[in-house]
């Protein structure tokens, strides 16, 4: 019965966290969140009242925040009405660069589309926004 007794004792033990050496340590979050390694100027951007017929241009700036260069790999808009174009080279430490929007403005009526970027630094897309409203002339 005793050797039952100390073999429980043990067991007891080698499971806490005191034996296991796991103590909380005040102040340290148990989630670190990460930085951007993109600053955007702006992910979401209204451009108000827009002419029918004539396309849209909408720009989205950006700087690379991290200490080694970035690469956009894709983007892709959320529709075949918006065409897209972006920094095709390295964008370097602190350097700016840019993910263009051309919305083709057809037919009239609010409207709300997306570009997703993908970087070389995250595989995950960004998702960039813009609204606004198609008059007629």
């Amino acid at each position: 019965m005793k050797n039952l007794k100390i073999t429980a004792f043990l067991a007891v033990l080698a499971f806490s966290p005191f034996y296991a050496n796991v103590f909380p340590v005040e102040g340290t979050p148990v989630v670190k969140v990460l930085a951007d390694a993109i600053k955007w100027k702006s992910e979401s951007i209204d451009v108000g009242n827009i002419p029918q017929g004539k396309p849209k241009l909408i720009r989205f700036e950006f700087t690379n925040t991290t200490k080694k260069p970035i690469v956009i790999e894709n983007v892709a808009p959320s529709c075949g009405c918006t065409t897209a174009d972006y920094t095709k080279t390295p964008i370097l430490p602190g350097k700016k660069g840019f993910v263009e929007a051309s919305y083709n403005a057809a037919a009239p009526g609010a409207f709300m589309k997306t570009v997703n970027v993908t970087t070389s630094d995250s595989k995950t897309p960004k998702t960039l926004s813009f609204k606004g409203t198609v008059v007629t002339s």
